[in-house]
């Protein structure tokens, strides 16, 4: 029996643009022997699969994607819609290398093991408590140097946050721990960047608060964004840059560079953020 409880389900085109974008330019996908990768709990509809089909596919050719869902209706419905794909009924290309498939955190691939699973939008109902034993069982399904990606967003995609998790060994039995945090936002309607507290990883979330190294970096973030409010007559993407590099140069541990950072995100090592 697939292993978790039935999400919500909401989907909106275009929700999990940020992350998609982020996972095709991750070494795990791009180095990858196999560049197979799952969404897991992908929702009521199967859009936001094969958006991630054909946006990795931009980046690797050999990219497919299998969308795992709980609830068997949901299953169905994105078969349905995978029917309508190679009938050119959709306005992705016929050929998308996707399909659909019942299952949970065990994620049920057989003996392929996947280079990335990215479940978005799914621990949000469950306790703190329960999200070890879940990113444990999902990365354990990964190939060697594979990446669990999970994270959540708000309904129209324009506030993301997510933790990667990354394998670490030669084989498929290697250990994995969560290695980076990543907040992405659209710019252009960012007032403050931690706007982004109601829209923590649930590992997180309950961690805004004094004390706590994610509220540390909260706090320094708005402080530099409202310090750069200057820039601010150059465009939005200027401020963020500016912002992202005082962090960095006051020593926490960002990763990346401007081009990324142009983009609205930030991505830090996650010992900066790990829960106390």
């Amino acid at each position: 029996m697939p292993v978790g409880s039935v999400t919500r389900g909401t989907t909106n085109a275009n929700r999990l643009r940020r992350v998609d974008r982020w996972i095709a330019e991750h070494r795990a996908f791009r180095r990858a022997a196999d560049p197979f990768v799952v969404d897991l709990g992908y929702g009521a509809s199967g859009v936001t699969t094969f958006e991630l089909a054909s946006r990795l596919a931009r980046a690797r050719r050999d990219v497919e994607a299998l969308g795992l869902e709980i609830d068997p209706g949901r299953v169905h419905t994105a078969r349905a819609q995978l029917e309508r794909l190679g009938r050119g009924e959709l306005s992705f290309p016929p050929d998308l290398p996707v399909r659909f498939g019942l299952g949970g955190f065990e994620v049920p691939t057989g003996d392929r093991r996947p280079a990335v699973i990215r479940a978005f939008n799914v621990l949000r109902q469950y306790d703190e408590a329960d999200v070890a034993a879940a990113w444990s069982r999902m990365s354990a399904r990964l190939a060697p140097g594979g990446l669990l990606v999970e994270g959540t967003c708000d309904e129209l995609g324009r506030i993301s946050s997510w933790v990667g998790i990354e394998t670490t060994g030669p084989d498929a039995a290697a250990a994995s721990a969560p290695a980076t945090f990543t907040i992405s936002f659209r710019l252009a309607d960012l007032d403050r960047p931690s706007t982004v507290a109601e829209r923590l990883p649930k590992a997180l979330i309950h961690r805004n608060v004094p004390g706590e190294r994610v509220h540390e970096l909260l706090v320094a973030l708005d402080r530099a964004w409202q310090v750069h409010a200057p820039l601010s007559v150059y465009g939005p993407s200027q401020r963020w840059i500016r912002s992202v590099a005082t962090l960095r140069d006051d020593g926490w541990p960002v990763r990346g560079h401007a081009r990324r950072w142009r983009l609205g995100e930030l991505t830090v090592d996650w010992a900066a953020v790990a829960p106390r």
